[in-house]
């Protein structure tokens, strides 16, 4: 699979879960587990993403701005998902703050799929980015691994 076709792979996942998490409520198993997979998967996702596509196009003129303007998202997806984390799921403040990254990770992922990515094409030839597909995959695996490993020295405290 290319590049883009992995990302959106992970986005559609992603759009799944906010629906998910969504219709779940108070401080349930359900709300538990589906914002855990999601937490980790897109902290996983965002550092690959940087790593591999955002540094590919970080190295084009037009794409500077454009990956700057897109990891700068990801830090504010990132401080806002690490306040949901610091809130009782059972509080209206963590409705509130998940409402707000819901709406924003939504655009965030939309805003890449449909301007980003059609303009990476028209910069980045497509065989200076063949592979990259593979290379997201096991960079967000490593990713994944550092992200649990977090996750789990934060449980202990």
């Amino acid at each position: 699979m290319s590049i883009y076709e992995e990302i959106r792979k992970d986005h559609d996942h992603h759009r799944k879960l906010l629906s998910q998490i969504a219709d779940t409520s108070g401080d349930s198993a359900a709300r538990n587990t589906a914002w855990r997979t999601f937490y980790c998967d897109v902290k996983s996702h965002a550092a690959a993403e940087e790593e591999t596509f955002y540094s590919k196009l970080m190295s084009k003129t037009w794409g500077q701005d454009a990956a700057r303007h897109s990891v700068h998202e990801h830090q504010q997806l990132d401080d806002l998902m690490e306040e949901l984390n610091d809130t009782d799921m059972s509080s209206p403040g963590w409705l509130t703050k998940f409402k707000q990254l819901k709406h924003d990770y939504e655009h965030h992922m939309d805003e890449e799929e449909n301007e980003v990515f059609t303009r990476a094409r028209e910069v980045i030839d497509g065989a200076e980015v063949e592979g990259y597909g593979k290379r997201f995959r096991a960079r967000k695996a490593e990713e994944r691994k550092l992200v649990d490993e977090k996750v789990a020295d934060s449980l202990e405290d």
